[in-house]
C-alpha cells in the first residue's frame, strides 16, 4: 500500500505541473472512462474561495475534488475522482469526510451527485433535494447535507 499526502489549497497555490495532472485525471476519469466529451475546464477552479483537495502518491493525484461557494451560502463539493488503481482505498470518502469535518457551523453542503453514487454519499449525510436529471448523458440527482449546529 502506498502512502498518501493530502493537499489542500486555491487554484493559485497549486503548482503548474500538479495543476496539470489534477485536470489529467478529472479527464481521465469524466471524459476518457465515462465516456462524456464536456466543457472539463469551466472557469470554476479559480473563483474566489475555490479549493482543491487531492491525495496524491508518488505517481501523482490518487483521488481529487473541488470545493466551491454557491451564491446562497452552501458550499458545492464537485468533481469528486479517484485514479483507476487507487480505487477501493476510501480515498475519496477521506476527501468528503475532510471537507465536512472542517465545514463551519450552519453551512449546508451541496453536490450534484451521478444518480448510482447517491447511496455512497448518503453515508455522509446527503438527501436528495430536487428530481433525478440528464447531465451530459449521465443521470444525477441535487443532494444536500443540512447544516450542523
Amino acid at each position: 500500500m502506498t502512502n498518501e499526502e493530502f493537499h489542500r489549497v486555491p487554484w493559485e497555490s497549486i503548482a503548474p505541473r500538479v495543476g496539470y495532472d489534477l485536470i489529467r485525471l478529472r479527464v481521465d476519469v469524466f471524459v476518457v472512462e465515462q465516456k462524456c466529451p464536456y466543457p472539463e475546464l469551466d472557469g470554476r477552479d479559480v473563483e474566489p474561495g475555490a479549493e482543491h483537495l487531492w491525495f496524491s502518491d508518488e505517481q501523482g493525484p490518487t483521488a481529487y475534488l473541488r470545493v466551491l461557494n454557491d451564491p446562497d451560502g452552501a458550499l458545492r463539493i464537485g468533481r469528486v475522482c479517484t485514479r483507476v488503481d487507487a480505487r477501493g482505498r476510501s480515498l475519496s470518502g477521506r476527501l468528503i469526510s475532510r471537507v465536512l469535518q472542517d465545514l463551519e457551523p450552519g453551512r449546508e453542503a451541496v453536490l450534484d451527485a451521478q444518480a448510482h453514487l447517491t447511496a455512497w454519499y448518503a453515508r455522509y449525510g446527503f438527501a436528495a433535494s430536487g428530481p433525478e436529471y440528464l447531465e451530459d448523458g449521465i443521470p444525477h440527482v441535487p443532494m444536500r447535507r443540512p447544516a450542523t449546529a
